[in-house]
């Protein structure tokens, strides 16, 4: 395990983040480092550190029935198109996390692996999903039909930007949160693909990216928010064809951590996350 020295005031907690082994094919490397205090730091917003809290209630009476939850993707395309100034915003499903998520289907507990969520070539895979999503996926169908637009639409979009969404459901303080690396610190050289087959049982097949263990070179910095309330959303960038096209960070590493203060379970995380796709025609 590395211990990973900072000295910056702010701190969240001190805690290990396993990430990908520089030189090796795939090997984990737990590094201990400081997770900083989001809430206080003087921090730019998602269009440059890549991540940012926002104020969000939302009107969804239920978040553990999936028809009513339904409600809640309307007023996240809302949230995307006001945070981007894009032209259109899809969500097409929700990924809750939690224990009893996790019995269904492993993915579905807190990944604690650094990773951001897509690598090079995404867009493309995103595009066809809405020209065929096939009948067991409903989803990028009805966002098709409740925004007014085709999926000829979605394919033509010279620019299309992932902006993701993550709530908190359960006890502010949890076990494993999650912390955001700013992606001023890293780099495209600081990834790697990584694929993911059948995610979540899903048969969905795409390559992620895993985050090379930190050096003095690249001293990433990571942020957490403590006491995330269920009226509070951390909207995250993981997509961006103009910045993958000029070669910068598309991404926002992130990954869930173990909070010390709190011990396994009580209380465990429960969570929403939300992806809208942004086009900018």
């Amino acid at each position: 395990m590395v211990d990973a020295v900072q000295t910056t005031s702010g701190v969240f907690c001190r805690a290990t983040l396993n990430f990908a082994a520089r030189g090796s094919e795939f090997t984990a490397e737990p590094v201990t480092l400081d997770i900083l205090d989001g809430r206080s730091a003087e921090l730019p917003g998602w269009t440059e550190c890549g991540f940012e809290l926002v104020s969000h209630p939302s009107s969804t009476s239920s978040w553990d029935d999936d028809d009513l939850v339904a409600v809640h993707h309307r007023e996240m395309e809302d949230l995307a198109r006001s945070m981007t100034g894009c032209d259109v915003a899809l969500v097409s499903n929700h990924i809750k996390r939690g224990p009893e998520h996790a019995q269904r289907h492993q993915d579905l507990a807190p990944i604690s692996f650094v990773h951001s969520d897509f690598a090079v070539g995404y867009d493309q895979q995103v595009r066809r999903s809405y020209v065929d999503p096939g009948p067991d996926r409903p989803g990028p169908t009805r966002a098709l039909e409740r925004n007014g637009i085709t999926a000829a639409d979605v394919l033509s979009a010279p620019r299309l930007v992932i902006l993701q969404f993550w709530r908190n459901l359960g006890p502010a303080k949890m076990d494993n949160p999650l912390a955001f690396c700013d992606a001023r610190t890293v780099t495209p050289d600081d990834t790697r693909p990584i694929p993911v087959s059948d995610y979540a049982g899903s048969g969905i097949d795409f390559n992620a990216l895993a985050v090379l263990a930190p050096t003095a070179a690249s001293p990433y910095r990571w942020y957490a928010f403590p006491e995330l309330q269920v009226d509070e959303v951390v909207a995250f960038r993981t997509y961006d064809t103009d910045l993958v096209d000029r070669g910068e960070s598309w991404f926002t590493p992130h990954s869930a951590f173990r909070d010390p203060d709190v011990e396994v379970g009580r209380p465990a995380r429960s969570s929403i996350e939300l992806r809208a796709i942004c086009l900018f025609t």
